[in-house]
């Protein structure tokens, strides 16, 4: 079904949760009443949703009983939905049919690169989801931002408010501490190297951070990134689009931000796990300078 229409439907006030109105961001519970109308969908949409999605194997930085964990390319979707009909975790199973669970353990943005975990047992699943729930994991990403960022500005603790555009897309921005909307966000910044300025290319200088987050809002880095006034390369929701238009010229056709480490406890052994996904080799041209 078109995500238009689950907004409109939502909008008009016919899905109903215990017998009253929801919200596009209510969250269901164990033991709601959910209620919805009847909907019928076109020809076209049922056959897209019955093609199956098609088998695609996905580099392994490590695997075993319990969990398989991708270095997932940028431009694919962790899973169907919002205007795409697959993902990652489709495309895994259609290529594992033998595999009795696969479920992913967390998201990445459809347009960020790098490792992403998912759980081959419901037990693991149920496990790893706890950590990131409880802030156990370390997560850090490799993020290049315009201008040079100040190496004193190392942490960004600014609560951050999600709310829906008219098109029902999702956005967020930052808020007040007294905001009762707003979600308390904390992100790490490291600075790895400054980019000079490209003169002849109409290009500022550029600086390639180590972002680790201490809280998992949804857009947090690319928002306390931009709200610094200097956003991620190639963002097309928090970016600066002028410069975007100008490196997507030069050969960046994507968002430079990838999840370069993942650390977390092994849901059978207990053992810290720490994983890592270097940079692709677009990325990594373009800060070396290559293009």
């Amino acid at each position: 079904m078109p995500k238009t229409h689950v907004y409109r439907i939502i909008r008009s006030g016919e899905v109903r949760i215990n017998k009253g109105r929801a919200s596009a961001d209510t969250r269901v519970e164990a033991g709601d009443q959910v209620r919805l109308p009847p909907v019928r969908v076109s020809d076209k949409v049922a056959e897209k949703a019955e093609r199956p999605a098609p088998a695609r194997e996905f580099p392994v930085l490590l695997e075993d009983d319990f969990l398989v964990a991708i270095d997932k390319p940028a431009g694919t979707a962790v899973h169907g939905g919002s205007g795409v009909s697959f993902g990652v975790i489709e495309q895994l199973r259609q290529a594992r049919p033998q595999a009795k669970f696969l479920e992913l353990v967390h998201r990445l943005d459809r347009e960020t690169s790098g490792i992403l975990l998912v759980a081959k047992r419901r037990s693991a699943l149920v496990a790893l989801q706890d950590q990131f729930r409880e802030r156990e994991t370390g997560k850090t990403y490799l993020a290049l931002v315009a201008g040079t960022w100040p190496a004193n500005r190392k942490v960004i603790d600014t609560p951050l408010h999600k709310y829906l555009q008219a098109d029902g897309e999702r956005r967020v921005r930052t808020t007040t501490a007294d905001d009762p909307d707003g979600m308390r966000s904390i992100t790490l910044v490291k600075v790895r190297s400054v980019l000079p300025p490209r003169p002849g290319q109409g290009l500022p200088a550029m600086s390639l951070l180590e972002v680790t987050i201490k809280t998992g809002r949804t857009h947090q880095i690319r928002v306390h990134l931009a709200s610094q006034g200097h956003g991620i390369v190639g963002d097309d929701k928090y970016g600066d689009f002028d410069l975007n238009r100008r490196l997507y010229k030069l050969g960046m056709k994507r968002m430079f931000l990838h999840a370069w480490r993942l650390q977390f406890n092994h849901p059978s052994t207990a053992e810290r796990v720490e994983l890592h996904a270097e940079l692709p080799a677009d990325l990594a041209d373009y800060v070396s300078g290559t293009p």
